[in-house]
């Protein structure tokens, strides 16, 4: 076989197994599969809604179902509020439709996590407001609802993957309740798992782990993308990697751009 042909023949064989490795992965029902679930549904919710707004999809427009003054008469609702309502609507068909009628742990648990995800967009509506009036004297007020941004919804998200508890059938053998009976159910925001993760440290093809030897890791941050939680203890190797850029540019009149090229120097730490 060729050399090139061979290149591509083993890369093709290592993206296969890392999907492969990927599926292993979301089929178990571990706290990182709440999160990706959740994840999943908070976007199908964000993207539709945001159609609506901005009038891409035939079926919606803006909500404007909010009328009136406000409670304290201070601002009256209008504009082209953000129609979340069908976002998330159609988030709930398009993620959950053909689970409804299956009541076994795992779908129980994907289930309550794709409503948490949509949650954390519908719940946390952000309210905006346009002045009105001459000379901007704001005589008149008028506000919308805004989706959030979607950072803070997976942020909150993230907070929520900290804090999942895990779950066991019920005895009725429709519901879920926590594996340790002092901890409090779980609410609807809240994220649930019923299989303890594996071992992301070392390959595992049975699980679908694929270590973390090779990673990039950040040697001054004590989080997770820290060199000392990432790799797991087993340290970690520093490069220096050089780049050539444009710098110190001048505009001369008229009209053209002149720079310098500068050599930068990184240093990026990569896992044992």
């Amino acid at each position: 076989m060729p050399p090139v042909s061979s290149y591509l023949f083993n890369h093709l064989c290592m993206i296969l197994f890392e999907c492969l490795s990927l599926i292993n992965l979301l089929c178990a029902d571990t706290r990182e599969t709440a999160f990706v679930n959740a994840v999943v549904a908070a976007g199908v919710t964000y993207t539709v809604t945001q159609a609506c707004s901005s009038g891409h999809l035939l079926q919606c427009t803006c909500d404007k179902t909010m009328k009136g003054l406000s409670a304290d008469g201070q601002w009256e609702w209008g504009g082209c509020a953000d129609n979340v309502q069908h976002g998330y609507k159609k988030s709930r068909e398009f993620m959950d439709a053909k689970y409804r009628k299956r009541s076994d742990l795992k779908t129980q648990v994907m289930l309550h996590n794709n409503e948490a995800g949509r949650l954390s967009v519908k719940n946390f509506m952000r309210t905006e407001c346009k002045c009105h009036g001459l000379s901007g004297s704001c005589t008149l007020r008028t506000c919308w609802r805004k989706l959030p941004l979607f950072r803070d919804v997976a942020t909150r998200l993230k907070e929520k993957f900290d804090g999942a508890a895990k779950v066991i059938p019920g005895n009725d053998g429709k519901t879920i309740i926590p594996e340790v009976a002092t901890i409090k159910p779980p609410g609807r925001e809240d994220l649930i798992y019923s299989e303890e993760s594996p071992d992301f440290c070392n390959p595992d093809r049975v699980t679908g782990s694929l270590g973390t030897a090779g990673r990039v890791c950040n040697s001054t941050s004590p989080g997770v993308e820290g060199c000392e939680l990432l790799c797991c203890g087993r340290g970690y190797e520093t490069r220096t990697t050089k780049t050539r850029v444009n710098c110190h540019c001048r505009f001369k009149w008229c009209c053209e751009v002149t720079c310098k090229v500068c050599t930068v120097k990184k240093h990026v730490n990569t896992c044992r």
